[in-house]
């Protein structure tokens, strides 16, 4: 053979296997995770007195989708909601009570072992009553709460060790909205941040508005955007919030409407435009019927939001070129008054937290359509709030 066939043959081959290696990452760009990895660990969060376990350790198999408590955390009260730490070794939960410092509440904070059992670290008020939500800026500085009994919210400073301290700032809500029994005041029921911590997202169901906060990680302030808000339509009750991963776009849950508002996001002015509003419902709204959770599948193509009484999670797919949702069918939760629900990191499952019925049921969903399939796997934990992955 000559040089130059022989030159022209390797050149082949190698052709070849980067063709077939290429072939194989488009199969399967995010492969099942293999042995001890296919379990990712989750955190529970739940409504409990001090002396039984409120923060529950659990692990799910990825190849089944079963499900397995591993331990639990008894100590505080009402650790409803619960935040991660970006370098994994500090869990961060609010105490949904109003009696921990003359009329207000407190977030916890916890050390994670490598075997992911926690040891309580401090408390430190939030500054008002019943914090029901918090994050971790992605810096890992701070710890942001909402506080729905208040109307108000707070940065805690988080030292080296993971304990928390004193309020480095602190912002009360003013005013109402239409409904005199909601919203004869400020409610603060989420804060999220985005991908830049440059803003904070405070939705206050009480004022039909997400406030937005120009946020510095550095010094933990928080001082008013202009404009200072998002409104949505009066008596909608706004809860929570979520971005889409792409960071153009952000998604609101209306409580008291059973509606999502899309958003289309200016990152460099903190500015939310909305684009429309959704009912979360297949029919008619009823009186007892509301929202809780709302959540971008990781790829971006679907987002879900959790309907109780009606006790389903409502499924819309994602217009890509402008982030508008359309409505795409309900599955119900196999359980009554789901609150927050968990999509896996890898996408692959969701896990529906059910209050009233002491279940969390998990469902498969489909890569494809974003349909949800029960897997057959659920697990009792009680009164459970909210569902944290560990990534």
């Amino acid at each position: 053979m000559t040089a130059r066939r022989m030159a022209t043959a390797c050149l082949a081959v190698v052709s070849f296997l980067s063709l077939t290696a290429a072939n194989l990452m488009a199969k399967d760009p995010n492969p099942s995770p293999k042995g001890d990895d296919a379990r990712l660990r989750i955190y529970i969060g739940s409504y409990s007195d001090d002396k039984s376990e409120g923060i529950h350790l659990l692990e799910l198999d990825t190849a089944s989708g079963k499900l397995t408590k591993v331990g639990g955390t008894s100590g505080v009260k009402n650790p409803s909601f619960l935040a991660l730490h970006p370098g994994g070794r500090f869990l961060y939960a609010v105490c949904e009570v109003d009696d921990f410092d003359n009329g207000k509440g407190a977030v916890a904070a916890f050390a994670i072992s490598p075997q992911g059992t926690l040891k309580a670290l401090n408390q430190q008020s939030s500054g008002g009553g019943g914090p029901c939500h918090l994050v971790v800026d992605r810096a890992g500085k701070n710890a942001l709460a909402a506080n729905y009994g208040g109307g108000s919210v707070c940065v805690l400073p988080i030292e080296g060790d993971g304990r928390l301290g004193k309020a480095t700032a602190f912002i009360q809500h003013r005013g109402k909205s239409v409904d005199a029994n909601r919203q004869g005041a400020p409610h603060a029921h989420s804060v999220n941040l985005d991908r830049d911590n440059h803003f904070a997202f405070v939705a206050d169901l009480g004022l039909d508005q997400v406030l937005v906060y120009r946020f510095d990680p550095a010094k933990g302030t928080l001082a008013a955007n202009d404009p200072p808000a998002a409104r949505v339509a009066p008596g909608a009750g706004p809860r929570h919030f979520a971005f889409h991963p792409s960071g153009h776009y952000a998604y609101v849950i209306n409580e008291m409407a059973c509606t999502v508002t899309a958003f289309r996001y200016d990152a460099q002015h903190g500015t939310l435009e909305e684009l429309q509003t959704i009912t979360t419902l297949p029919h008619e709204k009823r009186d007892d019927y509301s929202t809780a959770e709302v959540q971008v599948h990781p790829s971006g193509k679907f987002v879900y939001g959790s309907n109780r009484g009606h006790d389903s999670i409502a499924i819309f797919t994602v217009d890509p070129a402008n982030g508008k949702l359309t409505a795409a069918g309900h599955q119900s939760t196999e359980g009554k008054t789901p609150r927050n629900f968990g999509i896996d990191p890898t996408g692959k499952f969701l896990l529906a937290a059910n209050q009233d019925s002491d279940n969390i049921v998990v469902f498969k969903i489909d890569a494809a359509t974003g349909k949800l399939t029960p897997t057959g796997h659920e697990i009792n934990i009680p009164k459970p709030v909210c569902v944290k992955f560990v990534k």
